[in-house]
């Protein structure tokens, strides 16, 4: 926005009305004590902080209005206090792609883990060459996803990718007796991967799943497109939304402990770098060589370590895996602790994988389907939509963004539906969601600009037509993924309890439920899991459907948390409802929530500006009374300041 803005912000208490819960404080100390609306806490990532007085964070290159950035530096954002770039700041290009690539190697363990668990139960284990092409299919779709999520769909800067709430239905339908692997295809000296005999085996399975993801996915679509989801949120508040972002990581700590496990030496050193580089070296500047403006070549100050602190650990301990691996203090033998930590323990992927290959529709064959599979993915496609409602506002939180409204959140879960159409189609035997890995990597790398993930899209659709490098990427050794992981997932848990600064926890009634969902929420899944024999009801379908939901920790959570909190008698402010739907409700409201969450190219101001496309209700509208009150009040301060008006002003906000 132009300096008029961010100066009547400052002279004018009632701007406050409509901005998000971040900003209360200053709002309070601006003359509105009085004030019926509630005060809330700030909204902070419990990993923000603020820059040094008078140092910008990212002061290596010029900003102006051309990059969306205000000429002091300072990002155009609510959070500007602890966001290096806001979710409208357009980063320069070249940042935009070592973030991308950074938000890439985020989930580079979740994208690659989602085929190589299915390889198994689809007769490929024998087979890397197709678990490459598996790879690189998911990639490019999780590429195509990402971008109509955040161009068209909830249009935050969440990154797309391979779900695991579809793998235990998957493999609970390829468990099945008409599905199970024939024995030769298990011993690796009868297996020959050219064979017609062989790619009809595992062909025939990826196609049922193709087929299952395809339906269960219209029904994702059908909630979202049509306002479900937007009208369940009414119902939905903090006591469901915290427990349901807590258990998205908090079931994974034994899978991140596992790979953590794989060498705890290269894992802690991950881990103290990230550490290290996001906490402790976060406000140190840089001086980097710079070429340009008046000065022609010059040093300016570049945070390094706060923009890339996931980036530089990877490629810190993988360099350090390398040398131990080329000076053979790594073990070699497969059995060997450690052996995975070695860069050339996934050498056959890279040696095997074709230098380009494009993945097409239907490149498997024409999908079939199954009842079995599809009740069985739909159980998933719900767990799912549970995860990413609570990411949009995670995600929102954590960039400075309002809170998403309602047709914000249709579009971005139909826009899912979509993308597990498309998941479907081009066979990846999985479908898409939104990652919450990323979302906690803003929390630590405080950069929110959609640009940069619309640079990792554009990263995923590379990764995915180039073979080679897709494949290197796949070899980052187990441990270091393992160490990251377990710094996001704690990120992810915190944003998650995060949300119950908006209700009262001096409550009994508020710390049962959260409690009690937490805990059920582990201890659920963790017992079904086990015993799983002992909830058959002789319906394979019904027994799928139980099975899958039982066994998601945030699915268990969430639903304990929606059903007690709709249940148990409690005050709209006890329960952080008011203050909760207050945000939401202003968010639709204001200038700030147009600009986050209205659709791009046009769309609904210059084409399809009829009355008919607003009634749908993923169509996003603005109140024009409150636009035009902006707009006269920019104008008054103008006056008030200076007697004219700065350059842009009235085109901004009119």
């Amino acid at each position: 926005m132009t300096s008029a803005v961010t100066s009547r912000e400052h002279l004018d208490p009632s701007i406050c009305r409509g901005r998000q819960a971040g900003e209360m404080e200053w709002c309070a100390s601006a003359g509105r004590a009085g004030s019926d609306r509630p005060h809330l806490p700030p909204s902070k990532s419990t990993l923000s902080s603020r820059h040094p007085p008078g140092i910008s964070p990212l002061a290596h290159h010029p900003r102006g209005d051309g990059d969306g950035r205000k000429e002091d530096g300072k990002p155009r954002t609510p959070s500007s206090s602890h966001l290096a770039y806001g979710i409208l700041d357009i980063p320069p290009w070249y940042l935009c792609i070592f973030l991308g690539i950074q938000h890439f190697l985020t989930a580079l363990g979740g994208i690659v883990a989602v085929p190589l668990i299915l390889a198994k139960d689809l007769c490929l284990q024998h087979d890397p060459l197709t678990q490459s092409y598996l790879i690189s299919t998911i990639f490019f779709v999780s590429g195509i996803c990402t971008l109509l999520q955040v161009l068209f769909g909830v249009r935050l800067p969440i990154l797309q990718g391979g779900t695991f709430a579809f793998v235990a239905p998957s493999l609970a339908m390829l468990s099945l007796p008409a599905w199970k692997c024939p024995e030769w295809t298990l011993n690796a000296s009868q297996v020959n991967t050219s064979s017609p005999e062989f790619t009809e085996e595992w062909q025939k399975r990826i196609r049922e799943l193709q087929g299952a993801v395809m339906v269960a996915s219209c029904v994702q679509m059908l909630v979202g497109f049509s306002g479900l989801v937007g009208f369940l949120l009414r119902f939905i508040g903090p006591l469901t939304v915290a427990p349901t972002i807590s258990l998205v990581a908090l079931p994974l700590f034994e899978s991140a402990g596992s790979d953590a496990g794989i060498h705890w030496g290269i894992a802690a050193l991950t881990i103290f770098l990230i550490v290290l580089f996001s906490q402790y070296l976060k406000n140190i500047a840089v001086p980097v060589p710079v070429y340009g403006g008046q000065e022609k070549c010059h040093t300016s100050r570049f945070y390094l370590f706060q923009v890339f602190p996931v980036l530089l650990a990877l490629c810190i301990s993988w360099l350090f895996c390398f040398v131990l691996t080329v000076t053979d203090v790594l073990p070699a033998a497969p059995t060997g602790y450690g052996h995975l930590a070695r860069t050339d323990a996934k050498g056959s992927v890279l040696s095997q994988a074709p230098w380009f290959r494009f993945p097409y529709p239907g490149q498997w064959g024409r999908p079939t389907i199954s009842l079995a599979g599809v009740f069985g993915i739909i159980a998933g496609v719900i767990s799912s939509m549970v995860e990413s409602v609570g990411d949009y506002y995670a995600c929102a939180r954590l960039v400075g963004a309002p809170p998403p409204p309602k047709h914000a959140v249709n579009r971005g879960i139909g826009m899912e539906g979509l993308g597990c159409l498309l998941a479907g189609a081009w066979g990846t035997g999985n479908g898409t969601t939104s990652y919450s890995e990323n979302v906690g990597a803003l929390g630590i790398t405080r950069v929110g600009s959609r640009m940069v993930i619309v640079a990792a899209g554009c990263v995923l659709l590379l990764m995915g037509m180039f073979g080679k490098i897709g494949a290197a990427f796949a070899t980052i050794p187990t441990p270091v993924i393992g160490g990251m992981l377990l710094v996001m997932f704690g990120v992810i848990t915190a944003v998650g309890i995060s949300n119950l600064q908006y209700v009262d926890m001096n409550s009994s009634r508020n710390l049962f439920i959260f409690g009690f969902s937490i805990f059920c929420g582990l201890a659920i899944p963790n017992w079904v899991n086990k015993n799983a024999e002992k909830l058959q009801t002789g319906i394979l379908q019904l027994d799928q459907v139980i099975q899958v939901l039982l066994t998601t920790g945030m699915f268990v959570g969430g639903f304990l948390g929606f059903l007690l909190d709709n249940t148990i008698p409690g005050s709209l402010e006890e329960r952080g409802l008011r203050a909760w739907h207050h945000i939401q409700e202003e968010s639709k409201e204001t200038e700030k929530a147009w600009e986050v969450y209205h659709l791009p190219f046009g769309i609904g101001t210059k084409f399809f500006t009829s009355s008919c496309p607003r009634c749908l209700p993923f169509w996003p509208r603005l109140d024009p009374g409150r636009k035009g009150e902006g707009a006269v009040s920019q104008l008054t301060l103008c006056s008030q300041e200076s007697g004219e008006r700065p350059k842009g002003a009235t085109e901004t906000r009119m």
